[in-house]
């Protein structure tokens, strides 16, 4: 797996694989990143948003682990994000 760093460059330059990768590594810890549910969903939404299909179901199974505030806080971010990458193409 790719260093966080990278993952991190390149999903935030509209990689659809490294946002997915990314979430990944937020979800479990893998790669350096810390655990966190808030940025491993957001970054499943943005995947999914750019057309990661495998995507929707691990966003789902962390909405599980999460409150209310949490997912709304991740889906913020995430059109943040989104409007941001937009901006930028």
């Amino acid at each position: 797996m790719a260093r966080f760093d990278d993952l991190l460059g390149s999903a935030e330059g509209c990689d659809e694989v490294a946002a997915f990768e990314l979430a990944m590594c937020y979800a479990s810890g893998a790669a350096g990143a810390p655990v966190d549910l808030v940025q491993a969903h957001r970054w499943f939404n943005v995947a999914a948003a750019w057309g990661n299909a495998d995507a929707l179901p691990w966003r789902s199974e962390i909405a599980d682990e999460m409150s209310r505030v949490e997912v709304a806080e991740a889906q913020r971010l995430a059109r943040t994000t989104l409007a941001h990458a937009r901006r930028a193409a």
